[in-house]
């Protein structure tokens, strides 16, 4: 069978399986997340085993420990995966929800209610473990999903789905309402992204290069990320012992995924006491710093920034340093260089934290807290297929509620338009 062939055949049984999910009711969902977790475990001798021949290839290509890191699924990862199913199982099913009401003069009663998107197109890199993930939410949010990881995960991919396929046909949900495309040939993407009659939406999640191939030639409607250039604010009046620990939260816990730190502003008053011990702290974590003349004042000896590094998402133990004037400065800063993705103010003083939040448009912004937190299971939406920065129809971490849209319903009694 060919490239085409086979991507349209599975676009076929997708919007076939669609149609069915759409009709399923929550403890149908709820049963086969819960089966689904429960064969991840069962099955996780053989899926680690395909992810071993995975990372080690990896290892023989050069693969970035960052990638390497995201593409092992260790014992912990496995539990991860089973319990984030849990997690959405637990969850609030959005579909069927009346999002409003109201009456017209002529009597007709008309509302919105809640109905999934139909069929998703997911194209990701590495990561195994956005498969189960991306599967699981999709199933609770009544949407089929055609799933394309990358090729050095391919192994990992094809064990997960052969799992996830045999839960949901015990569970009485057509296995089509999940399927990895099972080849690496790059056409395979080219014929996805133009099945505009098969496939409602195009979710890419992966470097920038990936994500502007599938924006710019996809005929699908795409929601995307396309880098996450985030910034942490010190103000004037912040506690500077948390503004250095939120500092080194944001940027070293994880320094290769998107909501990690890349851009710290300073409020020129407290530049003198808080940069040279945030930079103590960064050093000590070994963070090499790209700093401002006006920060090099402060911090003699550092590496200059250049005009390259504020729009930089370096996805490293790297950081670009900026004293600002104040407040008007690091928001004038932010709309200039920010990818509308994190965004992060530290301040003790209520009027400035609202002014941010009002006036930075960022998916995200935060008041006080590690940009870290910009992700689904964080803020409580369970899990999540990824994060947009695009406004139509979602913005920032997407999870149930971002996998459907709404329908007007109307009731009448033989009303007529006259």
């Amino acid at each position: 069978m060919g490239v085409d062939e086979l991507i349209f055949n599975m676009a076929a049984r997708a919007r076939a399986a669609a149609r069915q999910l759409a009709r399923l009711n929550s403890n149908t969902k709820n049963k086969a997340l819960l089966t689904m977790a429960d064969r991840l475990l069962d099955g996780a001798g053989h899926i680690q085993t395909e992810n071993k021949k995975d990372v080690e290839a990896a290892h023989k290509t050069g693969l970035s420990s960052a990638m390497i890191d995201r593409l092992t699924l260790s014992d912990a990862v496995m539990e991860s995966m089973a319990q984030g199913l849990r997690d959405v199982a637990a969850l609030p099913d959005p579909v069927g929800e009346v999002t409003s009401m109201w009456k017209r003069p002529n009597g007709l009663e008309v509302g919105r209610v809640r109905i999934p998107l139909g069929v998703i197109g997911f194209i990701y890199e590495s990561r195994p473990n956005v498969t189960v993930d991306a599967a699981g939410l999709c199933l609770k949010s009544g949407n089929a999903v055609i799933l394309r990881g990358g090729s050095e995960a391919l192994n990992s991919n094809l064990a997960i789905a052969e799992v996830v396929s045999r839960a949901l046909e015990d569970a009485g949900v057509p296995p089509a309402a999940a399927q990895v495309v099972p080849i690496t040939d790059r056409k395979a993407i080219n014929t996805l992204l133009a099945l505009d009659e098969d496939i409602d939406l195009i979710i890419p999640r992966g470097g920038e290069g990936l994500i502007r191939f599938v924006a710019e030639n996809s005929r699908i409607p795409v929601l995307k990320h396309y880098k996450g250039v985030c910034h942490l604010f010190v103000d004037q009046s912040a506690d500077l012992d948390m503004a250095v620990d939120l500092c080194i939260n944001s940027k070293v816990q994880r320094p290769g995924v998107c909501n990690a730190l890349e851009t710290l502003l300073v409020h020129n008053a407290v530049a003198d006491d808080f940069l040279p011990k945030a930079a103590k702290a960064l050093e000590g974590a070994e963070v090499e710093l790209r700093v401002c003349p006006e920060s090099l004042k402060r911090l003699p000896g550092r590496k200059a920034a250049a005009e390259s590094d504020w729009p930089a998402e370096y996805l490293d133990l790297i950081l670009a340093v900026k004293v600002v004037s104040g407040l008007d400065e690091a928001i004038d800063h932010i709309a200039a260089y920010s990818s509308q993705h994190t965004d992060a103010i530290v301040t003790s003083d209520y009027n400035r934290a609202r002014r941010f939040l009002s006036e930075v448009d960022s998916s995200v912004v935060l008041v006080n807290a590690s940009t870290r937190f910009n992700d689904g299971g964080q803020l409580g939406l369970g899990a999540e297929i990824g994060i947009s920065t695009s406004k139509l129809h979602a913005f920032g971490p997407m999870g149930l509620t971002e996998l459907t849209t709404t329908k007007f319903i109307v009731f009448g009694e033989g009303q007529i338009r006259i």
